[in-house]
């Protein structure tokens, strides 16, 4: 239920369904004494995590801007320059890039979320060389056609209607948070709104390209079999000759107080029902002194993640009320957070009966807390997933990255663990007392239209896809 990603959705789960691996805990973790960290001339921060397990090496190019930087009438602008980004530079032609990286074994891609936009190879320890100058050419030196900007904004519309347009949960998600969020930017979906892509041009990416895309606002994360000194000095060969240039000054954007529980009703063609709860909820902002959000994903551990939790057992197996139901809760973001609840209704129940459900197991544990062999069960999956994302050096690379992107420091990933496993339960029920409340409640129900509607609206409307 973390909505942060465009796409490798699956990448950044928090809860992952596993035995207590108490044991891996002192060994399988790598230590953060092999990482290190060096900043260019022209303010390029570059972190390597040496990890020689397998010669491989995962390279990610982390850029601080988001669609929660977008203007107004160019949302989407981020992702799309995400995709121009693969379009070319002086020296390498349209779609030459990916090629590149496949002919010397490799693999790339790229994912924009409404905090950063990342580009990445995962290759053969030998051809980080590739990956650098690749990535270093088009940091700096990307061409941006009329052209190949005309036939990929088509990709993109077309890309917006399979993911959302055709997805009514997701149209459900994105009509949620454009009520949740009454002046954030997070109210606006990371793929942009339709009306917005299609008249956006390619001055628009250029815009956005020259204003964000420079080393000052970028992190080169390296993990795997390298050695930092020279991923260093390689890094001064590729990126150091890039010019630094300042960056835009960024305005606080602050979300107001919610001041009653707002309700939307979202009619899409779709087979069942659906129910999706949003809570304002406060995000990680000091690693060391912060102790509600680390409670806060305790308090999504107990709901949900696991065959026992909570709404599983309570709405699934016991009641029967659902089909299925899920509690999420992010706490690494720039800006505000929120405490989802979602669930279908089972055949003959409700929406509100739902509702309702969901709400006597919040009250429930208001009213009388969770129970230490509940702790010990989230605490278990904690450490699994942890142990699950260091044991990847792509996970790796992508818990720095994020940490990096949003205003934290990678050295608080250690810190992050040790503060989930000192979570109480009395924490628990005084952030579920404090924050599941009607006051900062948005409730979003899908209307589930007849299937035929879809059909007729997709023969009317003709496609754009590219």
């Amino acid at each position: 239920m973390n909505k942060k990603l465009s796409a490798l959705h699956p990448l950044l789960q928090r809860f992952l369904v596993a035995a207590c691996v108490g044991c891996l805990f002192c060994t399988a973790l790598p230590a953060t004494a092999a990482t290190f960290e060096h900043r260019l001339g022209n303010g390029l921060k570059v972190i390597v995590k040496e990890d020689r397990r397998a010669p491989v090496v995962v390279s990610q190019v982390w850029y601080g801007a988001g669609s929660m930087d977008e203007f107004n009438g160019t949302t989407g602008v981020a992702h799309v320059l995400e995709h121009m980004m693969f379009k070319g530079t002086k020296s390498v032609g349209p779609g030459e890039f990916s090629k590149a990286v496949a002919a010397a074994g490799g693999r790339d891609n790229a994912f924009t979320s409404e905090d950063y936009t990342t580009y990445f190879e995962q290759l053969h320890k030998s051809k980080l060389p590739l990956a650098f100058k690749l990535e270093a050419d088009r940091m700096h030196d990307l061409l941006l056609s009329e052209k190949e900007f005309s036939k990929e904004i088509k990709v993109v519309m077309e890309e917006r209607r399979w993911r959302t347009d055709d997805k009514p949960q997701a149209l459900l998600q994105e009509a949620m948070d454009a009520v949740a969020y009454q002046e954030h930017p997070y109210r606006r979906p990371v793929i942009g709104w339709m009306n917005d892509l299609e008249h956006m041009t390619y001055k628009d990416a250029r815009d956005w390209y020259r204003r964000w895309y420079t080393p000052k606002n970028a992190v080169l994360v390296v993990v795997g079999d390298v050695d930092a000194p020279s991923v260093f000095k390689l890094a001064e060969q590729s990126f150091g000759k890039i010019k630094a240039k300042p960056l835009p000054a960024r305005k606080v954007q602050i979300e107001p107080p919610q001041t009653g529980i707002k309700r939307l009703n979202v009619k899409a063609p779709a087979k069942l029902p659906y129910l999706m709860m949003g809570y304002h909820a406060p995000v990680l902002r000091d690693a060391d002194k912060d102790w509600e959000p680390y409670a806060l994903e305790m308090l999504a551990g107990v709901l949900d993640g696991n065959e026992s939790a909570r709404l599983n057992k309570a709405l699934v197996r016991d009641s029967r009320v659902a089909s299925d139901a899920g509690a999420g809760y992010d706490s690494i973001a720039r800006g505000p957070g929120m405490f989802r609840i979602e669930g279908t209704p089972s055949e003959g129940k409700t929406v509100a009966d739902l509702e309702a459900a969901v709400r006597e197991q919040i009250e429930k544990v208001k009213r009388d807390g969770v129970t230490e062999e509940e702790l010990r069960r989230v605490r278990a999956q904690v450490v699994a997933g942890q142990v699950y994302q260091r044991d990847s050096m792509f996970y790796q690379a992508m818990l720095i990255g994020e940490y990096e992107s949003t205003g934290h420091s990678y050295r608080d990933l250690d810190t992050r663990l040790a503060k989930l496993q000192a979570v109480t339960a009395a924490q628990v029920r005084e952030v579920a007392r404090k924050y599941l409340v009607d006051d900062s409640l948005t409730v979003a129900t899908l209307d589930p239209q007849p299937l035929e509607a879809k059909g007729q609206a997709a023969q009317k409307g003709g496609s754009h896809g590219g």
